[in-house]
């Protein structure tokens, strides 16, 4: 297994995990999701939003994984680094920085 000495490092691999145009859309819905269940915990606090956020975080990422990229979530090997690049490439996606298209 690769060892990454920073972040900066890891994120182009993470994009490279990225690369097909659905598993980013996939990314992006359950990120929103995520982002819209923990709001809904923060107001009601109900534990119920937690779990809901999980399934849809993990459930969105794994069928863009497995269905369209075709590799194993960066979850299941780095699993702090592939969380903040997660939200990092949300971020990155919805200022326009990344495009939802196949890289070069």
């Amino acid at each position: 297994m690769k060892q990454f000495a920073s972040f900066g490092e890891f994120y182009p691999f993470y994009l490279a995990e990225h690369a097909n145009r659905t598993c980013r859309r996939l990314h992006v819905v359950g990120s929103t999701l995520v982002i819209a269940c923990i709001v809904a915990l923060a107001i009601t606090r109900n534990l119920w939003w937690l779990a809901a956020a999980l399934v849809c975080g993990y459930g969105f990422a794994w069928i863009g994984h497995f269905r369209f990229e075709h590799n194993r979530p960066a979850t299941f090997r780095y699993p702090f680094y592939s969380l903040a690049s997660d939200f990092r490439m949300w971020w990155e996606l919805n200022l326009g920085k990344l495009k939802f298209r196949e890289q070069p």
